[in-house]
């Protein structure tokens, strides 16, 4: 009985740590379609524009100005508007479109067969915890780093770092 046990735990490990290569491969085909939709099953825009609300968030601190004798007000008025500008711009800017051409390129960058296939531009991949996997696009230096998260029942993108 403890075999069997045994047995059917390393099956399902086995699935478990099969599961994200398998959308990994199912996320190549849609990459490769005209039309961007294909990728929604496997993107989870919000997330991706919450990865990059967060970078741009450690990044703008450093570029504002600095309060001063009679500026306060306004100093506060850009802070404020800075954070509203930088969220509608961040889901004006990362779309299905964005993504698709953003992983288009990276295959580019990196395979030398035409059409590039997204999943021969892959020089890593592997678990970063139970529910994150990442995937490396390109050598080191030049690199895309697809980052998917389980989500549900789904491995989806949740960060893509150019």
């Amino acid at each position: 009985m403890a075999r069997l046990f045994g047995s059917l735990f390393l099956l399902a490990l086995l699935g478990y740590g099969l599961w994200p290569y398998y959308t990994v491969f199912r996320l190549d085909d849609a990459v490769r379609e005209t039309d961007a939709k294909a990728l929604t099953p496997y993107v989870d825009l919000p997330a991706i524009q919450a990865a990059y609300g967060a970078r741009l968030n450690t990044l703008v601190p450093a570029f504002e100005p600095r309060a001063g004798q009679g500026a306060d007000q306004v100093v506060q008025w850009l802070r404020s508007n800075l954070s509203r500008l930088g969220d509608a711009a961040l889901e004006q800017g990362i779309t299905l479109q964005w993504v698709q051409s953003t992983l288009r390129e990276a295959a580019e960058r990196t395979t030398e067969s035409r059409p590039a296939l997204f999943i021969d531009a892959i020089d890593f991949s592997f678990f970063e915890s139970w529910n994150r996997f990442v995937i490396r696009v390109g050598p080191i230096g030049s690199e895309t780093h697809v980052v998917l998260g389980l989500i549900g029942r789904d491995w989806r993108i949740v960060d893509l770092v150019r």
